[in-house]
């Protein structure tokens, strides 16, 4: 028997015949029990999957023979990838396949919550003719608010002002002159609750973006606001909309997404007249379904029979004989711009690359790719890989740079990373031990050594006695174990940047009592997992 590619989600069949043309065996079952799953998985080459099907580290374990685990969609929350790259499993996605799909299904939940279109449906249905009943809005001249514009949110934007609406928008890493372009304003989070006549999110779920819409939120948003989610069950927080919604605050909203899916019955948002929601079908549509199945089809082939990795996640599109030699950079590159959008406020403007050393000799491209995946991938709704990062930093007007250098300084091989966001520019550089392990050894005008894993915790502060033993304070107070800490010093008597290292997350108590200090400056915080 050839090759073994397992398909246990439904697929498009133009995806599944691509398969079958390249000479694979292609195994069809979707809905299997745990059981069933783990006896396919054994000896399968590849897997491809949709939402369904769960792609655990247990799982992983025993697909003795698997090389590729193929996401037909962009989501990639069913599949555990850290899991798979510790075995060299590549896995990829196909990103932007959904994308107009989800945002027409965004405008026409707009559409239908602006004009009660399910409730008349229904109503109809039950024998009554309630015209007074149902009164609506017009869309045309109303403010939409897109918290988010990636993809998505930049697609609704056209389609929205296609209706005559006008866009303000929430997205900190969104360039100015993108937005100009795009005829969009851009905001604060704050403003655009004040200004907008319906909210649409569109952001990945993150421990920032859970419960970004809360009641605090919707106290501060117009009376009468419309809200729609069909980006991530859990950036908006259901009990505070079920108030609002029962006292008219919201006076519609509508749901594609929920917070625990399937939704219980008993979902106090499902009593509400005012309250529309689909089953989370926000990339169901024959086009879409066809467009990804047959993406992901030939990606697989691509990689079996020519060993390119287009759409992975997990390692760049480079020769298999080069990468032994780049992965250690690539992993380093990643996890400085990881760490540099952390760090930085404002919409990324510019970025420049800087190669010092050996690794200046080496083919840079991929590693500039991987500083971008590592930059935008916190802040994008989509996923972002190695394929796409470019084309998602030029949608944003982003403009990156790479600069070479024979001399590292001290350093066998560095890079160096600058951003200009928001008018101000960062820096952070990074540099390997004994050739394979990553250290950050600057941040802004401060020399470091910075393992980039787990949760760090950055404070800049006035250098002045007490400042170390009153973080220890709060740390233990709160049972947050220290893994590693240091301080870096300006100059004498200057600023002092402290950096602790833990493997708990930093709860925002703990950050608000320590910039409660009067010698701390500031207060930042990385997750580099």
């Amino acid at each position: 028997m050839g090759m073994k590619i397992l398909i246990s989600d439904s697929l498009s069949t133009q995806g599944v015949e691509l398969l079958e043309r390249a000479g694979f065996t292609v195994v069809v079952k979707s809905k299997m029990s745990k059981e069933e799953l783990f006896k396919e998985i054994k000896d399968a080459d590849g897997l491809i999957v949709r939402s369904g099907t769960k792609v655990t580290a247990e799982l992983i374990a025993v697909a003795e023979r698997l090389k590729v685990v193929g996401r037909a969609g962009s989501g990639l929350d069913n599949v555990d990838t850290p899991a798979a790259t510790r075995r060299g499993i590549v896995v990829m996605n196909t990103p932007g396949g959904n994308t107009v799909t989800t945002a027409e299904h965004t405008m026409s939940m707009i559409c239908a919550m602006s004009r009660r279109i399910p409730q008349a449906t229904a109503s109809i249905k039950a024998g009554k003719w309630e015209k007074e009943k149902f009164m609506g809005i017009e869309l045309y001249n109303k403010i939409l608010g897109i918290v988010g514009v990636g993809q998505i949110g930049g697609y609704l934007t056209k389609l929205a002002q296609g209706m005559g609406m006008s866009i303000v928008a929430y997205d900190p890493y969104l360039a100015e002159e993108r937005a100009q372009e795009m005829g969009i304003t851009t905001v604060e989070l704050d403003e655009l609750f004040r200004r907008a006549d319906i909210i649409s999110v569109h952001t990945p779920l993150t421990p920032e973006t859970r419960g970004i819409i809360n009641a605090q939120a919707i106290a501060k948003m117009k009376p009468g606001v419309m809200i729609v989610n069909c980006a991530r069950g859990g950036i908006i927080d259901e009990g505070a909309l079920v108030e609002a919604l029962k006292t008219k605050r919201v006076a519609a909203a509508a749901f594609d997404v929920f917070e625990e899916e399937p939704v219980k019955p008993d979902n106090p948002l499902l009593t509400l007249d005012n309250f529309i929601c689909t089953p989370h079908i926000g990339a169901q549509t024959t086009e879409a379904q066809e467009n990804v199945a047959v993406g992901i089809a030939e990606q697989v082939v691509d990689y079996f029979t020519k060993g390119i990795a287009r759409g992975a996640v997990n390692i760049p599109s480079v020769s298999p004989e080069l990468l032994p030699r780049l992965q250690p950079f690539l992993s380093l590159a990643e996890q400085l711009g990881k760490l540099q959008t952390q760090l930085c406020e404002g919409g990324l403007e510019r970025v420049t690359v800087e190669y010092s050393g050996e690794v200046a000799s080496l083919s840079v491209a991929p590693l500039t790719i991987a500083v971008l995946k590592g930059l935008l991938n916190p802040i994008m709704e989509a996923p972002v890989n190695y394929v796409n990062a470019p084309i998602v930093a030029k949608e944003r007007g982003i403009e990156v740079k790479e600069v070479k250098s024979s001399d590292a300084g001290d350093f066998t091989s560095l890079i160096r990373v600058r951003v200009e966001a928001g008018k101000k520019s960062y820096q952070v550089a990074g540099t390997l031990y004994h050739k394979k392990d990553p250290r950050v050894v600057e941040i802004d005008q401060f020399n470091v050594e910075v393992v980039p894993e787990g949760h760090v915790l950055l404070i800049l502060n006035i250098d002045r006695p007490g400042v170390i033993g009153m973080v220890g304070k709060v740390l233990g107070d709160n049972q947050i174990n220290i893994v590693r800490m240091q301080c870096a010093l300006e100059k004498r008597g200057g600023n002092a940047l402290l950096i602790i290292g833990s493997d708990a997350v930093f709860p925002n108590t703990v950050l608000e009592a320590i910039k409660s200090s009067k010698d701390i400056l500031s207060v930042k915080v990385a997750a580099l997992s």
